[in-house]
């Protein structure tokens, strides 16, 4: 009888040991992701579009993942605090990133001392929307096309100049002008609204620049866009040409999208990529982001790798060939 409540107690033992393992196996401990609330790190101030995008996933999220998913703001550094944040957090799927383009593929190309490395800090999960930039001038300018504005400014390159809020923008405006021929000085200012009012006041005569800020004087007539920079028109404004159709090669899209520390499980990333392509194709979702001129986007998290990388690429170039820096 004792012999054979030892072995009874040898093979509870193992048992037990084998569960153990099994539980701590990554297999395992991925099964059950999440195993609490998820955080959405933000690095921008509460308003904007990528604000607004993060707030729009982690709303559908949160049923979905059955943990309650929450955004967290973290501006500062053109959004390097945030991202810092993100990469310095454990890989296991409870703690991601919502960036737009800028601290992904414009930083790298324009700080030489960026603190962090998107292609390897981060893994890419997905990217949630879209969103191209308008091309404006003041409403007196008696350029009433793109083409126009071209030749008057090889005219006279002495009388053109344009207004930018950020580096970034200035980066899309040089590829712009190289595409062209389009003579025009860049003329920085600290935010989008000094930016469009310059073109108001003409202190310069053009900007490039998100719809967002400009829409409202859009509408009224008060400023003039000339073209999107989007492959289609936009439905708020079909009125106004793509540089496509206007014979220039060029299309260029801000973006956002999910991210998430490197070393992440594959799992973790493909259930959120999943879920990420569900949420962008909900009818509500799109027509929400389509009131903001966002186009949903989705896609695998292989596509958004090769995206990133391949921006990262041009407009490390364009800095370079324009001795572009942050400032």
């Amino acid at each position: 009888m004792k012999n054979f409540r030892f072995a009874l107690n040898a093979w509870a033992r193992a048992l037990l040991l084998t569960l153990i393992g099994v539980l701590s196996t990554p297999t395992f401990a991925q099964a059950v992701w999440p195993s609490k609330p998820v955080k959405i790190i933000v690095p921008y101030a509460p308003g904007g579009a990528n604000d607004i995008l993060a707030r729009v996933v982690a709303e559908k999220l949160t049923p979905a993942l059955g943990q309650q998913v929450l955004v967290e703001n973290r501006p500062g550094a053109g959004a390097v605090i945030g991202v810092e944040a993100v990469i310095k957090s454990p890989a296991d799927g409870h703690t991601l990133l919502m960036a737009a383009s800028g601290p992904i593929v414009f930083n790298p190309a324009l700080m030489s001392k960026l603190p962090y490395n998107p292609l390897t800090d981060l893994t890419p999960v997905a990217v949630v929307g879209s969103f191209p930039l308008i091309f404006a001038v003041h409403e007196g300018a008696s350029s009433k096309t793109f083409g126009e504005l071209v030749t008057a400014s090889k005219a006279n390159p002495d009388k053109f100049n344009y207004s930018y809020p950020s580096a970034s923008f200035q980066l899309v405006m040089e590829l712009l002008k190289g595409r062209t021929g389009l003579k025009a000085m860049n003329v920085p200012y600290q935010g989008s609204a000094p930016s469009i009012n310059a073109v108001l006041t003409q202190e310069v005569q053009m900007t490039l620049i998100d719809s967002g800020p400009i829409a409202a004087l859009l509408k009224s007539g008060k400023l003039r866009a000339l073209a999107v920079t989007s492959d289609q028109r936009l439905a708020a404004y079909p009125q106004v040409p793509t540089l496509k159709e206007q014979g220039i090669d060029l299309s260029v899209n801000f973006w956002s999208g999910l991210l998430a520390p490197a070393g992440t499980p594959a799992t973790v990333v493909k259930r959120l990529q999943d879920e990420i392509n569900r949420i962008v194709a909900l009818p509500e979702v799109q027509e929400r982001l389509g009131k903001l001129d966002i186009k949903s986007v989705g896609g695998t998290s292989a596509e958004f790798a090769k995206q990133i990388s391949s921006e990262i690429q041009l407009w490390t170039q364009v800095a370079k060939d324009n001795n572009i820096k942050a400032e």
